[in-house]
C-alpha cells in the first residue's frame, strides 16, 4: 500500500463518464458502475496507492460484486496518472438515494485509495475532491447525497483529500493499544498487574474445561464454520441488547464470506478470522484486517454458554494483541466504539470525521439533517448519564 507509484495509462478504466476540471492540478474524473471492468480498474489503480482496509480492492470486490448501477466507482487522474479512487454503494432511504463507502456501517476508519505524490498541498487535494464531486453530480443525477462517514484524518501520514469538504466529528471514537514499546511494557504499566491476574484466572478455567487452542482460519471450511457461528451468536446478542443486527442481511453475510474466502489466496491475508476453542468447542471469534502498521479488529463476539464466565473473548484479545506486538506492529486497533472491555487495554483514542454532501435539493436538506442527527448522537455518547439512559431504553424496548 505504501510507496505510491504512477500507473501507465493503459491501466486506466474506459473513457465513459470522463470530465476534466480546471484549477490546481487539472484533474480528470471517470465515474463508472461497479461492474467487473470497473472493479478490475480499481484494483489496478490501487497498485502502489495507500488505502485503509475497507477501501482495498479485496473489500470493494467483496461488497460490490454484482451491484451494477447500485455500485459506483470514481477514478481521479492528474495528467493521465492515477490520483484517487472511491468505491461506493447505493442505498435507498425513503425517497433518498444515498452513495456511501462500500460496506456501509461495516466500513470504519475509512481512507480512499490515494496516490499521494499527485497532490502536494491542501489546494491540490481540494481541487481533486471538487473535481470528483462535480463529476459524480453530473454523471449520476440519481444520487441525492454522499454519506462518507467514519473517515480517518490521515493515513500513513498522508492527509485525507475528502476532508477538504465540510465535515464534523463522528459520534463514535475509535480505541487502540499502543504497541510501540512492546507487549511487555503493557504488562508493566498501571493496568498490567490486573491483566496478568485476569489471564491466570482465565487459564485455570479454560484448562479445567479441557484445555484451549487459538485457531486461525486457513481453509474454506474453517471460514464458513467460524462465520456461521459468529452470525448466529451476534444475532442473539444484538437482539437482546435492543440493537439492530447489522450482520443479519443476506448481502452482508455473503459479502463477508467473499471477503474472508478471497483473502485466503493472498500470501499474507489482509483479512483473517481467529477463534478460541476450549473443551473442544469454539467459544470466541474475532475478524480482523491488516494495515501497514496495525491489526484492526473489525468484529468480535463470544458464545454465551457454560464457559462464558471464563471470559473467552478477553482471552482471545490477549492472544491477538500479543501476536500483533510480536510482529513489530505499532497498534492493535479495536475499531469504532467505546466499550469497557476495550478500555481494559486501550491508551489511544482517535476521532473520525463524517462528510454529508447533498447533490440535489432533497439531498441538501438530508445532508443538513444528517449533520444535526450526528451531532445529537455525539452529544449523547459523550455524556455518561445520557449514554446509560439510551442503552437502558434500548434494552427495555427489546424486551417489549
Amino acid at each position: 500500500m505504501a510507496g505510491a507509484k504512477r500507473l501507465p495509462r493503459e491501466n486506466a478504466p474506459p473513457a465513459a463518464g470522463e470530465r476534466s476540471a480546471a484549477g490546481p492540478g487539472s484533474f480528470s474524473v471517470r465515474v463508472l458502475p461497479a461492474g467487473k471492468e470497473a472493479l478490475d480498474a480499481y484494483e489496478a489503480l490501487c497498485q502502489g496507492a495507500v488505502y485503509a482496509p475497507p477501501q482495498s480492492p479485496l473489500w470493494a470486490r467483496a461488497w460490490l460484486e454484482g451491484a451494477g448501477q447500485n455500485g459506483v466507482i470514481a477514478f481521479v487522474y492528474r495528467h493521465g496518472a492515477p490520483a484517487l479512487a472511491l468505491a461506493l454503494e447505493m442505498i435507498g432511504k425513503g425517497p433518498l438515494r444515498i452513495a456511501r463507502f462500500a460496506g456501509g456501517r461495516h466500513a470504519n476508519g475509512n481512507f480512499p485509495a490515494l496516490h499521494p505524490d499527485t497532490m502536494q498541498d491542501d489546494a491540490e487535494r481540494a481541487a481533486a475532491a471538487r473535481s470528483l464531486l462535480s463529476t459524480i453530480r453530473s454523471e449520476r443525477p440519481d444520487i441525492d447525497m454522499l454519506a462518507l462517514e467514519r473517515q480517518r484524518e490521515s493515513f500513513l501520514q498522508h492527509p485525507n483529500p475528502l476532508l477538504t469538504f465540510r465535515h464534523r466529528t463522528s459520534p463514535n471514537l475509535s480505541l487502540a493499544v499502543d504497541l510501540s514499546q512492546g507487549f511487555e511494557r503493557l504488562l508493566r504499566d498501571s493496568g498490567g498487574k490486573r491483566r496478568r491476574r485476569r489471564r491466570r484466572i482465565q487459564l485455570r478455567r479454560l484448562e479445567a474445561a479441557g484445555g484451549h487452542r487459538r485457531i486461525t482460519a486457513m481453509s474454506e471450511n474453517e471460514v464458513e464454520e467460524i462465520l456461521a457461528l459468529f452470525f448466529s451468536w451476534k444475532r442473539v446478542r444484538l437482539n437482546r441488547m435492543g440493537v439492530q443486527d447489522i450482520f443479519g442481511s443476506p448481502h452482508v453475510r455473503a459479502s463477508f464470506r467473499r471477503l474472508f474466502l478471497a483473502a485466503l489466496d493472498e500470501p499474507q491475508p489482509s483479512f483473517f478470522l481467529h477463534a478460541l476453542e476450549a473443551g473442544g468447542k469454539i467459544r470466541a471469534i474475532t475478524g480482523s484486517s491488516r494495515a501497514m502498521d496495525s491489526i484492526i479488529c473489525e468484529f468480535s463476539t463470544f458464545a454465551e454458554d457454560e464457559l462464558a464466565h471464563a471470559s473467552p473473548g478477553d482471552f482471545l484479545f490477549y492472544e491477538n494483541i500479543a501476536e500483533t506486538a510480536s510482529q513489530g506492529l505499532a497498534l492493535y486497533d479495536f475499531g469504532v466504539g467505546d466499550e469497557p472491555y476495550k478500555r481494559l487495554w486501550c491508551d489511544v483514542e482517535t476521532r473520525h470525521s463524517d462528510v454529508f454532501i447533498g447533490l440535489t435539493p432533497l439531498g441538501r436538506a438530508a445532508a443538513q439533517t444528517s449533520f444535526a442527527v450526528a451531532g445529537i448522537k455525539r452529544a449523547i455518547k459523550q455524556n455518561p448519564v445520557a449514554a446509560a439512559l439510551a442503552r437502558r431504553a434500548r434494552r427495555i424496548s427489546a424486551k417489549t
